[in-house]
């Protein structure tokens, strides 16, 4: 029987390591793979291999720029106002809802949803893998309500304690969905224990490891780029630019730091206010942004950085309990850490002497972890050696064996089933 996946994912699938990572082992291994993804205005259809398949689903509300046909649609309202008042007072009021108000956003989530589930049936496929709890309800439709096939609910955060998810309905719904899944991921062991706890049952864990990746091709300069001299350290933020991240502080302490340039690289909602900050506070000069790059550029980039920067503030439990992708982007690229003292981040932090643990909401915390490191070069480097050894177990070629057994085991018990 030929194994085919289905895999949900609620993002673009631009900046996606994890799943690119799952998706790409599973192809290793002969699975044919399609993700569905969320797209722009239309549906787009990318070829990564000749068997790993990405679908981003399109969809806009009705408009147009056409100067002429704008011209002709308003005369249908003016008709209709004419002849038909109530009718013209029904349909403003659905203009009003529709483009005015956050139904407009409502009704554009739902389309996608109901498109991602007409194109999840349509797929020949052994086994739904949705990521997060936004493609976990389309996952069990398809495979569970509609077909008859297994389910993987791969969680990525913990959705009951989030920033952006306070309402009710959240723990309702995942403990609702998860009476439907054939086996659950979570990303740590922390998460894992908090999930035990919660829902009484074991998860698998599978760590965001990045790919192994001995030697950086291409590296660019960065020092050239932001036209800094080459003596100048790096300080580096990769990642969202979001808030509970820790980066407000980070600019605050950058007057307290005694050399570096603070170098911000990706997007997110609190740019614009992060860059408002650097400008009331006089410090241009001191701190630069970049825009995010494609994610098999980003080691190119990393691998400038005299620190790497992972300073979330405990504002939920998921801050608390993550061990994130920027963690281990900063271990392959060779680059000591300046971190929070959450329970996943200190455990490699302190156990493979790869950094700093510092109070994340405390600025001058922050300064005199940095200073640290730039007072005591000869202990930066024995951590940047640190670092070249613990990439070679904080990999995803380790941690992909065990995602593969995973699958193995059901597809394996459906092969049984069907006998």
């Amino acid at each position: 029987m030929k194994k085919q996946v289905t895999m949900f994912v609620w993002n673009e699938f631009q900046n996606d390591t994890r799943v690119l990572r799952e998706c790409t082992a599973l192809v290793e291994v002969g699975y044919s793979v399609t993700l569905l993804a969320l797209g722009g205005k239309t549906t787009t259809i990318e070829k990564r291999t000749e068997l790993f398949t990405i679908r981003r689903l399109g969809f806009q509300l009705l408009t147009t720029k056409k100067t002429w046909l704008r011209a002709f649609l308003l005369l249908i309202p003016i008709a209709i106002i004419y002849y038909f008042p109530l009718l013209a007072i029904a349909l403003l009021g659905g203009y009003i809802l529709l483009y005015k108000t956050k139904l407009k956003h409502k009704i554009h989530q739902l389309i996608l949803i109901l498109k991602m589930i007409f194109w999840g049936l349509k797929e020949e496929t052994t086994i739904y893998h949705a990521n997060d709890l936004n493609t976990l309800l389309q996952a069990v439709i398809c495979g569970k309500w509609l077909k008859k096939r297994k389910v993987i609910f791969d969680s990525h955060e913990i959705n009951i304690s989030r920033t952006g998810y306070d309402s009710w309905i959240y723990p309702l719904l995942e403990r609702f969905l998860l009476h439907y899944t054939d086996d659950c991921i979570h990303e740590n062991n922390t998460r894992a224990r908090f999930i035990e706890k919660v829902y009484h049952f074991s998860p698998h864990v599978i760590y965001n490891y990045p790919f192994y990746q001995p030697a950086i091709q291409n590296k660019i300069n960065l020092h050239e780029q932001l036209g800094l001299a080459t003596t100048e350290p790096i300080l580096l933020y990769q990642g969202g630019l979001q808030e509970g991240r820790g980066l407000d502080k980070l600019l605050d302490a950058v007057p307290h730091i005694k050399k570096g340039t603070v170098v911000f690289l990706g997007e997110g909602k609190f740019k614009s206010q992060l860059q408002a900050m650097t400008e009331q506070k006089a410090l241009a000069n001191r701190v630069k942004f970049l825009p995010k790059v494609p994610m098999k550029d980003l080691p190119s980039y990393t691998c400038n950085a005299y620190i790497g920067f992972q300073l979330l503030n405990d504002t939920c439990f998921n801050h608390y309990s993550a061990a994130s992708n920027k963690l281990f982007e900063y271990v392959m690229a060779g680059v000591p850490v300046v971190a929070c003292e959450f329970p996943e981040i200190k455990k490699v932090v302190k156990n493979d002497e790869i950094g700093v643990l510092v109070k994340s909401d405390d600025p001058i915390s922050i300064a005199q972890g940095v200073n640290f490191l730039i007072d005591n070069p000869e202990i930066h480097e024995k951590m940047h050696q640190n670092t070249l050894k613990a990439r070679e177990k904080y990999n995803w070629t380790n941690e992909k064996i065990k995602f593969l057994k995973i699958y193995q085991k059901l597809v394996e018990g459906r092969e049984e089933n069907e006998k």
